[in-house]
């Protein structure tokens, strides 16, 4: 059921913005980048990202890389407005669709505004998966997106140790406090510019191998304490921003 008081939605982001961050105070966090350090404040001027976070691991990334110069992709869903109210709470823009247009009624529209040249933003956050699933599978409007605009997708993995899930359809993870959270991303993927639907399907695959692969790493160094890398790649963990 949609929210329509929109000072009861906005005191619901100011609050949940409180305690967010109260809780992720307490968490022992690690982010570690598997290629260049992909964190807004380490990206090279000019170059613009799309940061693609599974729906249900949405809160650790917002909360430690979250900047003005980011827009967030958010459902027009009830669950979504509280977390939209969040989002602009901690200073980012926020827009309302999904990546999924053929089954989304606000997906189409998002995706135009997502693809306008005029917007200010210089990177984009997505939920690949959102805002109704399937939960973990990447949808074809974030290639889409990155094909129009020529900015490059940065596949990310999160994990806790033992989270809260929520009995949603993505299971959205609420970490306990004082546990362990960990954050990986990848190489950034280049999209060739103007692709057609039908070769879009390559990309698309690419990202949702690459994500499997990164939540599958991050879910383990949570579980384990230990990020088990290749020794090339097994570089020392670096603290995530606060």
């Amino acid at each position: 059921m949609k929210i329509r008081n929109r000072r009861l939605v906005s005191a619901a982001g100011w609050l949940s913005s409180r305690v967010v961050r109260t809780l992720f105070a307490t968490l022992r966090s690690e982010y570690q980048p598997l290629g260049p350090s992909c964190a807004p404040a380490k990206v090279a001027p000019g170059e613009r990202l799309i940061y693609c976070i599974w729906h249900e691991n949405l809160l650790l990334p917002t909360i430690c890389f979250g900047c003005p110069e980011i827009a967030v992709l958010i459902s027009e869903h009830a669950d979504g407005q509280i977390l939209g109210s969040l989002i602009t709470s901690l200073g980012m823009e926020m827009v309302c669709g999904s990546t999924n247009a053929g089954r989304d009624r606000g997906g189409v529209e998002a995706i135009r505004r997502l693809v306008d040249p005029g917007r200010a933003w210089r990177h984009l956050a997505v939920t690949p998966d959102g805002p109704r699933g399937p939960r973990r599978v990447v949808q074809s409007g974030l290639v889409y997106v990155a094909s129009r605009t020529g900015m490059k997708i940065v596949p990310a993995g999160v994990g806790y140790h033992r989270p809260w899930r929520a009995g949603s359809w993505d299971r959205f993870a609420i970490p306990k406090p004082f546990t362990r959270a960990k954050c990986l991303t990848g190489d950034p993927i280049a999209v060739p510019p103007g692709l057609r639907s039908a070769a879009l399907e390559p990309f698309r695959l690419r990202v949702q191998t690459e994500m499997d692969r990164l939540n599958d790493l991050a879910e383990a160094w949570a579980e384990t304490g230990r990020l088990e890398l290749p020794p090339a790649s097994a570089d020392q963990p670096a603290r995530l921003a606060s």
